[in-house]
């Protein structure tokens, strides 16, 4: 059956031909009409609107960014890792994203030839205490199929990989990478216009409003900028906003939960001269189950090398610098339930972060456990990075893939589907969670007729 959707594919890319099915579509449309836009110009906005073209190369789609580029905020600060799953319960949905995630993506980096270097990932146990939760580990890591892992037993099994880290036991993924992220989504969005897809730039969405006049049939949701005259008229929409995505939800009716809190991730740069310490990605054992905040040491593709992260709430949305925050937005996140529940319920942590922004002297004790050769002169503050991290009101994170869309019989009800939350690695899952974002806008939206997944189970809340 699958070799018969790939001939019927290739068949309508050669032949341009209409099909009777393709009640979408209308020749004599102008430039602004759309059956799907997606807004969001990330790597999740960007491989879905590339996969749904991919199924329905008959759907004119267009991907809506705000900036004057693609993958400017999450996306593009990211370490670069390209994550097999290690950290993940066997059977949970983030390890079957992960896993699917991490084939798709090293089977796509080969096939376009884009740099990447598989570097492997170490995890080192340097007390007694932490051995227990590396055997967790590599039992996750087994149970989920990671290729070629291997228990190290001793630090000179350690130090053959890694010939300046310290450890008592380790883990040792091999087929870890790290990959410039831009790069990736910049290909992506290279296969969707060669598909004939459309990419919007500076266009940043203000309002979402049903459309009048003798359009609103075809097109029923219009899409405003911030120009009266910068209105796109679609049948669907998919918003991926990320650090935005409940600000955007908002706009169609959905509520504002579970609110996105920004977290700024502060890391360390490695001094040149002592960057031949670390030949790859070295991890230090989880004390939590916030992933996010476990220090690494990261390998970029420019050779530079990260240390961190240090995490605290971030002053704005896209406050890269301290100083562009926005009171608005520090002030909502201060103010919201779920955020204080979230602080009250990890004070520990909290405190631990905030010292370690403070006070360097207190990464360099962390990062000494690894590398002893390494001092507070070897490093120094690299740009910093904004992560989204979607709160319920219960001050408990949101981890899995949330799909959302407001109430009502509006077209704004019912042709739009928000992707609220990503779970992480988003870019290492970004292929992945694509294809079961198309799934549910196939089955949702009723685009896709007799190559719909019938049999597909719909992630949206």
């Amino acid at each position: 059956m699958s070799k018969l959707i790939s001939c019927a594919k290739r068949v309508l890319r050669s032949t341009n031909v209409i099909l009777s099915q393709q009640r979408y579509i209308n020749a004599q449309q102008p430039n602004n009409d759309y059956d799907l836009i997606v807004v969001g110009g990330g790597i999740v906005g960007v491989t879905s609107a590339r996969e749904m073209l991919e199924r329905h190369p008959y759907l004119r789609i267009a991907i809506v960014e705000k900036e004057s580029s693609l993958a400017v905020h999450q996306s593009g600060h990211t370490n670069g890792i390209v994550h097999t799953g290690v950290f993940f319960k066997p059977d949970s949905l983030n390890a079957k994203l992960c896993g699917e995630g991490y084939r798709l993506t090293c089977a796509y980096l080969d096939k376009k030839r884009i740099p990447h270097k598989k570097c492997g990932k170490l995890i080192v146990a340097t007390h007694v205490n932490e051995v227990r939760h590396l055997m967790e580990l590599y039992q996750n890591g087994m149970a989920n199929g990671i290729p070629n892992l291997k228990l190290l037993h001793n630090e000179d099994e350690i130090r053959e990989i890694e010939p300046f880290c310290r450890g008592i036991k380790a883990l040792w993924s091999p087929e870890t990478s790290i990959v410039d992220w831009v790069k990736v989504t910049e290909n992506l969005a290279s296969d969707f216009k060669a598909n004939n897809g459309e990419i919007v730039l500076d266009f940043k969405v203000t309002k979402f409003s049903e459309t009048n006049g003798d359009k609103a049939a075809e097109y029923p949701i219009s899409l405003h900028g911030c120009l009266d005259s910068d209105i796109l008229r679609t049948t669907n929409v998919l918003t991926c906003g990320g650090l935005q995505s409940d600000l955007i939800a908002k706009k169609t009716g959905c509520s504002r939960e579970p609110l996105t809190i920004p977290l700024r991730s502060e890391q360390l740069l490695i001094a040149q001269e002592k960057q031949h310490m670390i030949k790859g990605i070295i991890y230090s054992v989880p004390k939590t189950s916030l992933s996010f905040l476990v220090p690494h040491f990261t390998p970029l593709m420019d050779e530079s090398i990260l240390y961190g992260p240090s995490t605290l709430l971030s002053p704005g949305r896209e406050s890269y610098k301290w100083r562009d925050a926005n009171i608005i937005e520090l002030f909502s996140a201060l103010r919201y339930p779920g955020f204080i529940k979230m602080v009250s319920q990890n004070c520990t942590i909290g405190f631990e972060e905030v010292r370690k922004f403070i006070y360097l002297y207190s990464q360099v004790d962390q990062f000494q456990k690894l590398i002893r050769e390494l001092k507070i002169s070897d490093i120094k503050r690299a740009q910093a990075g904004v992560e989204a991290h979607n709160v319920n009101p219960d001050g408990s994170l949101v981890k899995e893939l949330v799909l959302h869309r407001s109430t009502g019989s509006s077209a704004l009800s019912k042709r739009v589907i928000h992707c609220r939350n990503v779970p992480s690695p988003g870019a290492t899952n970004s292929l992945a969670i694509a294809k079961r974002i198309a799934d549910t806008i196939e089955i949702e939206l009723d685009i896709g007729n007799k190559w719909c997944r019938k049999n597909t189970q719909t992630v949206l809340q």
